[in-house]
């Protein structure tokens, strides 16, 4: 997995930018926890681990 920019990743997932820091926002906490890093909201690029982990969670396709 290689690290993303947010309109990247929501285009594979089909939704907005703004859907996407959405679902981000709501699973912030569980994400930072299981990846282990902080997450800050303004960020354009999100990390492999970030990315892996919305990936998952949301069955989107890379």
């Amino acid at each position: 997995m290689k690290a993303m920019y947010k309109y990247e990743l929501a285009r594979a997932a089909g939704v907005s930018t703004r859907t996407l820091s959405s679902f981000i926002e709501i699973n912030k906490e569980q994400i930072e926890r299981d990846v282990g890093i902080q997450l800050q909201r303004h960020a354009k690029i999100l990390p492999p681990g970030v990315v892996k982990w919305i990936s998952e969670h949301y069955c989107i396709d890379i």
